[in-house]
Protein backbone atom coordinates (compact mmCIF):
# COMPACT_ATOMS: atom_id res chain seq x y z
CA UNK A 1 0.00 0.00 0.00
CA UNK A 2 2.65 2.49 -0.91
CA UNK A 3 1.94 5.90 -2.36
CA UNK A 4 2.72 5.87 -6.04
CA UNK A 5 3.15 9.55 -6.51
CA UNK A 6 2.94 12.59 -4.37
CA UNK A 7 3.31 16.27 -4.95
CA UNK A 8 3.69 18.64 -2.03
CA UNK A 9 3.43 22.33 -2.82
CA UNK A 10 3.26 25.24 -0.46
CA UNK A 11 5.74 27.15 1.58
CA UNK A 12 6.23 25.36 4.89
CA UNK A 13 3.29 25.77 7.25
CA UNK A 14 0.06 23.90 6.72
CA UNK A 15 -2.74 26.03 5.30
CA UNK A 16 -5.44 27.31 7.62
CA UNK A 17 -8.17 26.13 5.26
CA UNK A 18 -8.08 23.23 2.85
CA UNK A 19 -10.19 21.34 0.36
CA UNK A 20 -9.76 17.64 -0.35
CA UNK A 21 -10.93 16.07 -3.61
CA UNK A 22 -11.19 12.31 -3.95
CA UNK A 23 -11.72 10.18 -7.06
CA UNK A 24 -13.34 7.21 -5.34
CA UNK A 25 -12.61 3.53 -5.85
CA UNK A 26 -10.42 0.94 -4.17
CA UNK A 27 -7.63 2.87 -5.91
CA UNK A 28 -8.19 6.43 -4.77
CA UNK A 29 -6.93 9.61 -6.31
CA UNK A 30 -6.45 12.49 -3.84
CA UNK A 31 -5.82 16.19 -4.37
CA UNK A 32 -5.55 18.85 -1.67
CA UNK A 33 -6.05 22.57 -2.31
CA UNK A 34 -5.53 25.70 -0.24
CA UNK A 35 -8.03 28.54 0.15
CA UNK A 36 -6.42 30.38 -2.80
CA UNK A 37 -7.53 27.49 -5.02
CA UNK A 38 -3.99 26.24 -5.53
CA UNK A 39 -3.01 22.59 -5.54
CA UNK A 40 -0.94 21.64 -2.49
CA UNK A 41 -0.50 17.90 -2.99
CA UNK A 42 -1.82 14.89 -4.87
CA UNK A 43 -1.40 11.16 -4.90
CA UNK A 44 -2.88 7.81 -5.80
CA UNK A 45 -3.18 4.88 -3.44
CA UNK A 46 -4.62 1.39 -3.75
CA UNK A 47 -6.38 -0.12 -0.72
CA UNK A 48 -7.33 -3.55 -2.10
CA UNK A 49 -10.54 -3.97 -0.10
CA UNK A 50 -13.37 -1.93 1.38
CA UNK A 51 -12.27 -3.01 4.88
CA UNK A 52 -8.74 -1.65 4.36
CA UNK A 53 -10.11 1.58 2.94
CA UNK A 54 -12.55 1.94 5.83
CA UNK A 55 -9.64 1.63 8.26
CA UNK A 56 -7.73 4.37 6.44
CA UNK A 57 -10.46 7.04 6.23
CA UNK A 58 -9.63 8.75 9.53
CA UNK A 59 -5.95 9.07 8.61
CA UNK A 60 -6.69 10.30 5.09
CA UNK A 61 -8.89 13.12 6.38
CA UNK A 62 -6.35 13.94 9.10
CA UNK A 63 -3.80 14.69 6.34
CA UNK A 64 -5.90 17.75 5.43
CA UNK A 65 -5.64 20.20 8.32
CA UNK A 66 -8.32 22.89 8.29
CA UNK A 67 -10.56 20.78 6.05
CA UNK A 68 -13.49 22.95 4.97
CA UNK A 69 -14.68 21.12 1.88
CA UNK A 70 -14.59 17.53 0.69
CA UNK A 71 -15.34 16.96 -3.00
CA UNK A 72 -16.25 13.38 -3.90
CA UNK A 73 -16.67 11.68 -7.27
CA UNK A 74 -17.33 8.00 -7.84
CA UNK A 75 -18.60 5.13 -5.70
CA UNK A 76 -21.27 6.52 -3.33
CA UNK A 77 -20.83 3.63 -0.87
CA UNK A 78 -17.12 4.29 -0.50
CA UNK A 79 -17.73 8.04 -0.46
CA UNK A 80 -20.17 7.68 2.41
CA UNK A 81 -17.29 6.55 4.62
CA UNK A 82 -15.54 9.89 4.00
CA UNK A 83 -18.66 12.06 3.98
CA UNK A 84 -19.85 11.05 7.47
CA UNK A 85 -16.52 11.76 9.13
CA UNK A 86 -15.92 14.97 7.18
CA UNK A 87 -19.33 16.32 8.21
CA UNK A 88 -18.58 15.49 11.85
CA UNK A 89 -15.47 17.65 11.47
CA UNK A 90 -17.56 20.51 10.11
CA UNK A 91 -16.56 20.21 6.45
CA UNK A 92 -18.95 20.81 3.60
CA UNK A 93 -19.37 17.68 1.47
CA UNK A 94 -20.03 18.10 -2.24
CA UNK A 95 -20.73 15.21 -4.60
CA UNK A 96 -20.02 15.55 -8.28
CA UNK A 97 -19.85 13.26 -11.26
CA UNK A 98 -17.42 13.09 -14.14
CA UNK A 99 -19.81 14.73 -16.58
CA UNK A 100 -20.29 17.76 -14.34
CA UNK A 101 -16.65 18.64 -13.70
CA UNK A 102 -15.51 17.65 -17.19
CA UNK A 103 -18.05 20.01 -18.78
CA UNK A 104 -16.64 22.85 -16.70
CA UNK A 105 -12.98 22.12 -17.44
CA UNK A 106 -12.73 20.44 -20.85
CA UNK A 107 -13.84 21.39 -24.34
CA UNK A 108 -16.46 19.07 -25.84
CA UNK A 109 -13.92 17.54 -28.25
CA UNK A 110 -12.01 16.19 -25.23
CA UNK A 111 -15.16 14.63 -23.73
CA UNK A 112 -16.39 12.56 -26.67
CA UNK A 113 -15.51 9.31 -24.94
CA UNK A 114 -14.27 8.22 -21.53
CA UNK A 115 -10.88 7.38 -23.06
CA UNK A 116 -10.60 10.84 -24.66
CA UNK A 117 -11.54 12.48 -21.35
CA UNK A 118 -8.98 10.47 -19.36
CA UNK A 119 -6.24 11.37 -21.84
CA UNK A 120 -7.21 15.04 -21.72
CA UNK A 121 -7.32 14.89 -17.91
CA UNK A 122 -3.64 13.95 -17.78
CA UNK A 123 -2.49 17.00 -19.74
CA UNK A 124 -4.88 19.33 -17.97
CA UNK A 125 -3.83 18.03 -14.52
CA UNK A 126 -0.19 18.64 -15.43
CA UNK A 127 -1.12 22.21 -16.34
CA UNK A 128 -2.81 22.64 -12.94
CA UNK A 129 0.31 21.27 -11.22
CA UNK A 130 2.47 23.80 -13.09
CA UNK A 131 0.02 26.70 -12.50
CA UNK A 132 -0.10 25.91 -8.77
CA UNK A 133 3.66 25.56 -8.42
CA UNK A 134 3.35 22.00 -7.12
CA UNK A 135 6.19 19.57 -7.84
CA UNK A 136 5.93 17.75 -11.14
CA UNK A 137 5.21 14.03 -10.91
CA UNK A 138 7.49 11.34 -12.23
CA UNK A 139 4.32 9.52 -13.24
CA UNK A 140 0.69 10.55 -12.94
CA UNK A 141 -2.01 7.91 -12.60
CA UNK A 142 -5.37 8.77 -14.10
CA UNK A 143 -7.12 8.66 -10.70
CA UNK A 144 -4.72 11.27 -9.27
CA UNK A 145 -5.06 13.39 -12.43
CA UNK A 146 -8.83 13.28 -12.15
CA UNK A 147 -8.71 14.11 -8.43
CA UNK A 148 -6.64 17.20 -9.31
CA UNK A 149 -9.34 18.31 -11.74
CA UNK A 150 -12.18 17.44 -9.36
CA UNK A 151 -10.43 19.61 -6.77
CA UNK A 152 -9.98 22.51 -9.18
CA UNK A 153 -13.69 22.33 -10.02
CA UNK A 154 -14.46 22.13 -6.29
CA UNK A 155 -12.29 25.15 -5.43
CA UNK A 156 -14.31 27.15 -7.95
CA UNK A 157 -17.60 25.70 -6.69
CA UNK A 158 -16.93 26.75 -3.06
CA UNK A 159 -15.82 30.22 -4.17
CA UNK A 160 -12.07 29.92 -3.64
CA UNK A 161 -11.50 30.73 -7.32
CA UNK A 162 -13.51 33.51 -8.95
CA UNK A 163 -13.05 31.83 -12.31
CA UNK A 164 -11.48 28.68 -13.60
CA UNK A 165 -8.05 29.16 -15.19
CA UNK A 166 -7.76 28.57 -18.92
CA UNK A 167 -4.81 26.49 -19.95
CA UNK A 168 -5.25 26.71 -23.72
CA UNK A 169 -5.34 24.06 -26.39
CA UNK A 170 -3.32 20.94 -25.81
CA UNK A 171 -3.55 21.18 -22.04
Amino acid sequence: MSEEERGEGGEGAAPERSLLAIDLGLRLGFARYDARGRLLGYRSQHYGSRAKLKGAVFGILAESPGLEALILEGDKNLGGLFARLARKRGAEVIWTDARQWREALMPSRDRRSGADAKQSADGLARSVIEWSGAPRPTSLRHDAAEAILIGLWGAHRVGWLDELPEFGAGA
